[in-house]
Formats: structure tokens, C-alpha cells, sequence
């Protein structure tokens, strides 16, 4: 039996169209909030997180969006790398936030980058009425992060460091013996669920078919990031956050410790660790996904 409801629109602002599809229970839950869901990445459309549409069997409303750039939203192939900066999608994500007209208050649910930028939001419109803030798998810091993906792959059998190495010298990133090797690591630390979900499988597929948000914010690799965010961090400006937030991770993630800084600095953080699970733990450990984040959402409606 159908407990949902979905529609899908297009918001069109000065950067082009954004894309976002809304999923609302059949069966509303009194005071139940929608929940915002800021996809990873960048350049990584939604798909990969598709699943998070459970959360609206609770009661509430889930809302996904592909960010300006990837998937069903404008894409700017030519535009400069500089271009690409946090504040295009801080921006982006106030133009959706005032067009859904969200003044009774959202949670905000960020995933990898998603959970980078989302911070970024909160600090730029304190203004926001948000009242609860998750994050999901996100580094804090892109050197941090860089750091630890670097400490996982000396974890890899010698020969598969020995290409990734080869490779990323020689810049043949598209190179299949170099694809393989990443696809190793990445069933490690990204996902590890054998075969890797379909969703996975389109959000890679489409940021493959166009990765120019992900070259210019992050670089060729996982591995080597010499895009514009390469020295990002929010770690030093953490305190400024008040909201009640939640902050989960897996225990293979390739994100390591690079999230620390959001438990230690944001009062009251809530830590969660997903045993088991990687970098998408709402895929490889669902049903204590849903547990955790939902009981956290409840939590944290309105009265």
C-alpha cells in the first residue's frame, strides 16, 4: 500500500534550474517538520541518497534536490573552476529554502559535502528557522579529510597503491586499471554493500558523465584534492552553532576523524557511529539509519 506521496518541480533562478522532488506522507504526523537533504559530492547528484525518502513514513516531509550542476539541475560544464565556490550552494539552497516557504521551521540533513556546506548555510542565515541540524559522514576540515583518505589507502595491498600512485602521477585518471583500483578502495570506504546499489551506481554514473563541479571543488581524486576546496574549513567557526545537532559516521568511513571537530566544537553534539558501515550508512546499516536519524528528527520537532 502506498504511504507516500511524490512531486517533482524545478525551481529556476539566476544560476540556472535547481531540481528537487518532495515526499510527504500520506498519513501526516502532528508538529512533524520537514527535513532538508543536502546530497554529497559536490557534482554528486541525489540518487545515492534516495532511500532517505523512508524518513517520510514517520510522518514528515522529505525534500532532495540535485545541487546546481550535477544530475537534473543547469549544468555549467564551461564555467571557470573558481567559479565553483561554497557560496554558489549556500545561496542555492536560500533561493529553495524561501521558494518551499519553510517559515514553520525544516531540519537540515547534510551527507558528505552536503554536511560541509550545510554549516556554512546556518552561519550565513542565522535567520534560518532550523531546528535541528544532522550531518552525516562530513569532514570539517578538506585537509583533515585528505589526510585521512590517504592513511586508508596505505591500508590497500601494495600493488593497488602502486597504481592509484602511478596514475595520479601521470594524471591518467580515466585510465581502467586506475578506475579499478579506486573502485577498490571505494567498496571499502564508500560502500559496502556487494554488488553497490543502483542508486550509488547512478549518482557515479552521472558524475562521470559530467564531473566539472567535482574537478574544480575537489580535484581528480579522492585522494588529491587540488580544487577549491582543498584548504577549506569550518572547523574554527563551530562554535557559532547552537542548534541541537547530530553528528554520525561509519566505522569504515573514508571521512576517518575529519568530523571531530563538529562534535567538539558544537555544544551538546549528539556522536553516533555506525558499526560495520563505511561512508553511506543509511544504505549498509538502514534500519538503525532510520532508528537513529528518525528518533533524532522526532526529537527535535515542534511542539
Amino acid at each position: 500500500m502506498t504511504t507516500t506521496s511524490v512531486e517533482e518541480y524545478f525551481n529556476h533562478g539566476e544560476g540556472g534550474s535547481t531540481w528537487y522532488r518532495r515526499t510527504r506522507s500520506l498519513h501526516s504526523r502532528a508538529g512533524a517538520l520537514p527535513v532538508v537533504v543536502l546530497h554529497g559530492g559536490p557534482g554528486m547528484a541525489h540518487n545515492y541518497l534516495r532511500r532517505l525518502e523512508d524518513l517520510a513514513k514517520g510522518g514528515r516531509e522529505v525534500i532532495l534536490y540535485d545541487q546546481i550542476g550535477c544530475g537534473r539541475s543547469s549544468h555549467h560544464p564551461d564555467a571557470p573552476s573558481v567559479a565553483w565556490t561554497v557560496d554558489v550552494f549556500v545561496d542555492e539552497l536560500d533561493a529553495l529554502i524561501r521558494h518551499w516557504d519553510l517559515a514553520d521551521g525544516f531540519h537540515l540533513l547534510g551527507q558528505s559535502w552536503g554536511g560541509m556546506f550545510g554549516p556554512e548555510y546556518i552561519l550565513a542565515h542565522p535567520e534560518a528557522p532550523i531546528a535541528s541540524l544532522t550531518l552525516l559522514n562530513s569532514p570539517a576540515s578538506m585537509p583533515a579529510w585528505a589526510a585521512g583518505t590517504r592513511r586508508l589507502l596505505e591500508k590497500l595491498p601494495a600493488h593497488v597503491q602502486e597504481t592509484i600512485a602511478r596514475h595520479e602521477a601521470d594524471g591518467t585518471f580515466q585510465d581502467p586499471r586506475y578506475q579499478e583500483a579506486v573502485g577498490l578502495f571505494y567498496a571499502q570506504y564508500l560502500c559496502r554493500v556487494d554488488p553497490m546499489p543502483l542508486d550509488v551506481e547512478e549518482s557515479f554514473a552521472q558524475l562521470d558523465a559530467d564531473p566539472s563541479v567535482y574537478s574544480a571543488m575537489i580535484g581528480p581524486s579522492e585522494f588529491t584534492i587540488t580544487g577549491t576546496l582543498a584548504d577549506w574549513t569550518i572547523a574554527d567557526r563551530l562554535e557559532a552553532i547552537t542548534l541541537p545537532t547530530l553528528v554520525g559516521y561509519g566505522e569504515h568511513d573514508e571521512a576517518t576523524d575529519s568530523w571531530l571537530p563538529f562534535a567538539e566544537n558544537i555544544a551538546g553534539a549528539r556522536v553516533h557511529r555506525f558499526d560495520g558501515a563505511s561512508h553511506t550508512p543509511h544504505l549498509e546499516r538502514p534500519e538503525e539509519f532510520d532508528s537513529v536519524v528518525g528518533n533524532f528528527l522526532s526529537e527535535h520537532d515542534a511542539n
